[in-house]
């Protein structure tokens, strides 16, 4: 014996936390069932508290870990990204527009001469 205390391999009790998660979820959605006549106001803020302790729970996991780790290399991300600028936004916008706006008439255009056609064709 080493002396030191065994420590459980990291996710190991993850499949009990999971259902921790899911019986917290559970309560909470048999509590809003169960405490109808109450207002709407309270089972929604007591749900909210449920989602956020069941999150904090969730949290614990392998998963969890990983995803908080997602969240926050992605807001790392966010700030590397260079956004337009107002005038750059609405030259685009124009021209989108003026895009969209020329495809439709060619369009009706198309359209109004194969009905034509077709019409012509038909009799």
């Amino acid at each position: 014996m080493s002396g030191k205390p065994e420590v459980a391999p990291k996710g190991r009790m993850d499949g009990l936390v999971w259902a921790l998660v899911a019986v917290l979820l559970a309560a909470g959605v048999g509590g809003n069932v169960y405490f109808g006549e109450y207002s709407v106001l309270y089972r929604a803020l007591a749900l909210v508290a449920l989602a956020v302790i069941a999150g904090f729970v969730a949290l614990q996991t392998v998963k969890g870990e990983a995803f908080w780790t997602l969240v926050k290399e992605a807001k790392v991300e966010i700030r590397k990204v260079v956004w337009p600028t107002r005038q750059e936004t609405i030259q685009t916008t124009l021209i989108v527009v003026a895009v969209v706006v020329i495809m439709g008439l060619i369009l009706w255009a198309l359209d109004s001469l194969l009905g034509w056609i077709i019409s012509s064709l038909i009799g």
